[in-house]
Parts: structure tokens; sequence; C-alpha cells
């Protein structure tokens, strides 16, 4: 039994996007079929998303940055997000593409307001996303990459999707599986409070 409580447990926090259930499954399939034909049973193992955000910190912490990261959210307009194609990241991912970044490039921004409060030392470092991507296969071997990229490369794919929630998953280190610990809608809040602010100054 380990000598901390489960507060001082440090855990690994991913924050996530993740498509409607038709699409998350399309995905799965296309996860599955290299997870098959490529030896690589790993691409089939994690579910469909978007990352947005990764970190590491104290399970004590999560009262004092989860209420602050669900306030962002909430003042976060929802949108579209459409996906083309594959991409790679030379010699060891593979991934679908996101061809409508900028909404989501802007979200992940925003989310920077709480990066002293996800910070668990100088050696851990929350990492915010700059190239948004649904991965189908990563840390691949040099055989996996090349003959995988050599199919997928040559392969079309599209989809849609509203982003307009996000999901909060953890991992505290011993365990094996994220488990979803905040579901958090896109409302624009950010946007009405502003016009209220307008307007009442416009009222005085």
């Amino acid at each position: 039994m380990s000598i901390f409580s489960s507060e001082h447990q440090i855990a690994e926090y991913l924050l996530v996007l993740e498509p409607h259930e038709a699409l998350k499954q399309t995905i799965q399939s296309v996860k599955q079929h290299f997870a098959d034909k490529y030896d690589c049973p790993t691409a089939a193992y994690s579910k469909p998303h978007i990352t947005l955000l990764k970190c590491m910190q104290f399970s004590m912490t999560e009262t004092r940055w989860i209420p602050k990261l669900q306030r962002i959210v909430e003042g976060t307009t929802a949108f579209m997000v459409e996906l083309e194609n594959f991409g790679s990241f030379p010699t060891h991912t593979i991934y679908i593409q996101v061809k409508t970044k900028n909404q989501i490039v802007e979200l992940v921004k925003s989310l920077k307001e709480i990066q002293s409060l996800v910070k668990l030392d100088k050696e851990h470092k929350p990492h915010f996303i700059t190239e948004p991507h649904f991965t189908i296969a990563r840390k691949l071997q040099h055989w996996q990459f090349e003959q995988g990229w050599n199919e997928y490369g040559n392969s079309e794919f599209s989809g849609r999707f509203i982003a307009d929630h996000v999901l909060l998953i953890r991992k505290r280190l011993e365990e094996k599986k994220y488990e979803v610990i905040g579901r958090f809608k896109m409302l624009g809040m950010k946007q009405t409070v502003e016009q209220m602010q307008l307007f009442n100054s416009s009222s005085k």
C-alpha cells in the first residue's frame, strides 16, 4: 500500500476533444485496421480524441485549477472541426489531419491561463498542443512507420464534428487506465459577459 494518501498522489491529466459517436467508431476502425495489419495493438487501445493539454500534478491540487479550467471552457463558443486525410511525425506517428485548426489553437492559448497551476516542477511542465490531430498510431518501429505511411499517406479520409465540450481524464501513476473526471460544455459565456458589461457601461 502506498505511504501517500490519494490526494497526495501524482496523476497524469489529459484535456481532450472527442468526436460524436459515429465518427468515433469510424476512426476507431481505422486504428483497428492499423493495429491488425502492422502488428501494433496499442493503436487500437486508445479512444479517438484530440489532446489539448497534458500535465502531471498532485491530486490534491484539483480544487485549485479545475474550476478555472471549467470557466475557460464555458467561455468558449462551440465550433466545427473538419478532418482531412492523414499526416505523420516522421518516423514514429501517423495521424488524421485536422483541417480547421484556428479555433482549437485559440482554445489552447486560453488554457495557458492555468499554466502555473498545472506545473508539477521544472522537469514536469504542462504540454499545450500546437498541432491538433487524431492519433492513429504512435511510438512506431521503423518498419511499421514506413509500411504504414506508404498506405495511409496515399489514402483519403474526411469527417467533421461540432466541438461543444471537452473531457478531462485522469490516470494516477499506479493505475493503467484513464478515468473521466470532468465533462465541460462550451457555452460561449465569455461573450455574454462582455456584452452585459458593454450594456451596463453604455446605460450609465
